[in-house]
């Protein structure tokens, strides 16, 4: 097969969470394990960190790898969704699982998929886990595709496990309370493996006590440690410069971190936290290597989405924040931009509640209504009716493109546009990948 029928195949054979929704979710890990068995157990093969969370988990994953690339070691990194390319979701220091890799491997174990109908997450994370054996990396950060209990990727015993901020998001699944999501994130907590929670929120921190503490699992609240303090704000930049502090002393006086967006400022201790655990087992990390992954995570890990500014006069910015907290934290960041008038670009999926997310958009705004090219996308019409009824006025557009196109024509030099609601929306602007302005 060629990787496009490679990729046909998959996806036409496998439930796919991120193209269907729930459909493609199978909860237990007995269909993982098997593959792994079948495999001859990778997931054994290599050390690792492991990473869960609602929102910023994609982003402390990334900056982890490239602290660890810094530091000279062979790391893998798994993310999921992929924006564009499924081999997107599958790096060894940086660089994308090839697709000649995807159709050897494919066709090798297409036998095993036919007889265990696995789903498509499972078939790859059993991927991911023979490829990190096979190219025998030296550690990989792998983040939970979504919950963490019952997450395919939940085979592994980490060196350290990493928990990010816990809000709503994929409450049919994980529960409707932040206690019941918080239970579900938790479930990475292995025993004796020490854990790290990025932020303390009160309503969950007892949840992550109570399932380390009978486990034996150390575990600390980062932001208890460690804070970073903006020192020039500037949201139209590439980068944000940072003071970090470590128990009330100043650790780094300046550093640069490549990723803008006020939520990374909240994702950073989670990270730090992590490094020092790596550092204490052994680790050679020094300062110089954390700066230098701090800088240039988006070089070393090719990350693309997260508060990325795609053009300028008018200044254009896409953001993958789609839950309430995500969307919270973009429109505290626009607020924060200088222009004469906002133009947003939204899509959002089908399978969500949006009241309370539409209700936090700014109904000042002109909005262009789309649809990414998703089985999950909510219609562009649907989406403009709702968004009607939180007060949110615009023009519906159908693609993402062209809701991009009809934004820039409108907008002048002076104003700014926003493209965002969504990760799929984000993964078809066609600037994505251009050098950032």
């Amino acid at each position: 097969m060629t990787y496009a029928q490679t990729l046909n195949y998959l996806y036409a054979q496998l439930p796919m969470f991120q193209k269907v929704g729930s459909a493609g979710f199978k909860k237990g890990l007995e269909g993982v394990q098997r593959l792994v068995q079948a495999l001859g157990h990778p997931e054994r093969g290599f050390r690792s960190v492991h990473v869960a969370g609602t929102n910023g988990k994609g982003s402390s994953s990334h900056l982890l790898a490239a602290i660890l690339q810094s530091a000279g070691y062979r790391t893998g990194l798994y993310t999921s969704p992929h924006l564009r390319e499924f081999t997107e979701r599958i790096r060894i220091d940086g660089q994308e699982l090839t697709p000649d890799y995807l159709v050897s491997w494919v066709k090798q174990w297409r036998g095993l998929f036919e007889q265990e109908k696995p789903s498509f997450f499972e078939m790859c994370v059993a991927l991911c886990y023979d490829y990190f054996a096979a190219e025998r990396v030296d550690i990989a950060v792998i983040e939970v595709g979504l919950g963490g209990r019952l997450d395919s990727t939940n085979i592994i015993t980490p060196l350290v496990s990493l928990i990010t901020n816990i809000s709503y998001d994929h409450q049919a699944i994980l529960g409707d309370t932040l206690p019941q999501i918080a239970s579900e994130k938790a479930g990475i907590i292995k025993p004796g493996v020490p854990a790290v929670v990025s932020q303390t929120q009160p309503e969950v921190a007892e949840v992550f006590g109570q399932k380390a503490q009978p486990l034996g699992a150390p575990l600390s609240f980062a932001d208890q440690h460690y804070r970073a303090e903006l020192l020039r704000d500037d949201p139209a930049a590439a980068a944000q410069h940072v003071r970090v502090w470590r128990d009330e002393a100043v650790w780094f006086e300046e550093a640069e971190l490549g990723l803008v967006g006020d939520y990374q400022r909240l994702n950073l201790p989670g990270v730090l936290a992590v490094v020092e655990e790596l550092r204490r087992q052994g680790f050679t990390i020094t300062d110089e290597h954390i700066l230098a992954g701090l800088r240039n995570v988006r070089r070393l890990t090719g990350l693309r989405g997260r508060w990325q500014v795609i053009g300028q006069a008018p200044i254009t910015v896409c953001d993958t924040g789609h839950n309430e907290a995500g969307i919270r934290m973009v429109v505290q960041q626009l607020g924060r931009l200088e222009y004469q008038r906002l133009h947003v670009v939204l899509g959002m999926v089908n399978d969500k509640d949006l009241g309370k997310v539409l209700r936090l958009l700014p109904t000042e705004a002109t909005y262009y209504f789309c649809a990414a090219n998703i089985p999950r996308a909510l219609p562009a019409e649907e989406l403009a009716k709702q968004a009607g009824e939180a007060g949110l006025q615009g023009t519906v557009c159908g693609s993402v493109a062209a809701a991009l196109a009809t934004a820039r024509q409108q907008a002048s030099a002076d104003d700014a546009i926003f493209v965002g609601g969504s990760t799929f929306v984000v993964a078809e602007v066609p600037d994505l990948y251009a050098p950032e302005a």
